[in-house]
């Protein structure tokens, strides 16, 4: 990695200021930086870490966000419009409506995040990992997780159609009320996930899937028949 020599803190780069850093081809630091409404699209922050930011209504369109570090960042309502986030993490975040619309996200790490109702449509996704992300009302159809060990995400009334699935173990998760027409679940763990609002006619959505005993008799519950 580059050597690193910039360094926001405690200020309000303009865009001017950010451009000129991502011109040296060098990494950044920027730390209690205020960037709302920024429109920083196209620039190269490779390897960057964005710490404790104000992101709000920024945008990020085409930009290179590879092996950079998103940490405790308020992004809500900005965009990320096909951008490339190679070995990407960000942690501890709120990208609530953020847009990510054809984007590339490979090898990206989201933990601890809220991204309600954000837009991942068209998005390509390549080894994800997913801990403690509130996707609540997202837009997530045709994203694979397959493989994937899903840790605290929560999918309440989340759009996953056409979503794959397959071999993935749900571990304290939420399929609440979720659209889950043309998913794949087959040979996923779904005993660790909330079901809640699934109809017994749309169970065969899950077929192939792995359920509880408590979530079958729920099921069978919706038939007046009781599990013993």
């Amino acid at each position: 990695m580059s050597q690193q020599i910039h360094s926001f803190i405690d200020c309000k780069p303009s865009c001017a200021d950010i451009e000129r850093a991502s011109d040296t081809g060098q990494t950044a630091t920027l730390t209690n930086c205020d960037l709302n409404g920024l429109d920083l699209s196209e620039l190269d922050f490779t390897g960057w870490v964005f710490e404790n930011c104000a992101l709000k209504g920024s945008s990020f369109n085409g930009a290179r966000l590879d092996e950079a570090r998103l940490k405790a960042c308020r992004p809500a309502q900005s965009s990320f419009f096909g951008a490339t986030l190679l070995e990407t993490t960000i942690e501890c975040g709120d990208l609530s409506n953020t847009n990510f619309r054809d984007a590339v996200l490979t090898d990206v790490a989201i933990l601890r995040c809220k991204m309600t109702g954000a837009d991942l449509n068209q998005t390509k996704v390549n080894g994800l990992v997913l801990e403690d992300v509130l996707f609540v009302l997202a837009l997530l159809p045709k994203i694979s997780f397959r493989n994937l060990t899903l840790k605290c995400v929560d999918f309440s009334e989340a759009d996953i159609r056409s979503c794959d699935f397959r071999d993935a173990v749900f571990e304290d998760c939420s399929l609440r009320d979720a659209q889950l027409e043309d998913c794949r679940f087959e040979n996923s763990d779904l005993r660790g996930a909330d079901l809640g609002g699934v109809k017994l006619n749309d169970a065969r959505r899950l077929k192939g899937a792995v359920i509880s005993k408590r979530q079958d008799a729920d099921l069978l519950g919706q038939l007046g028949l009781r599990v013993l």
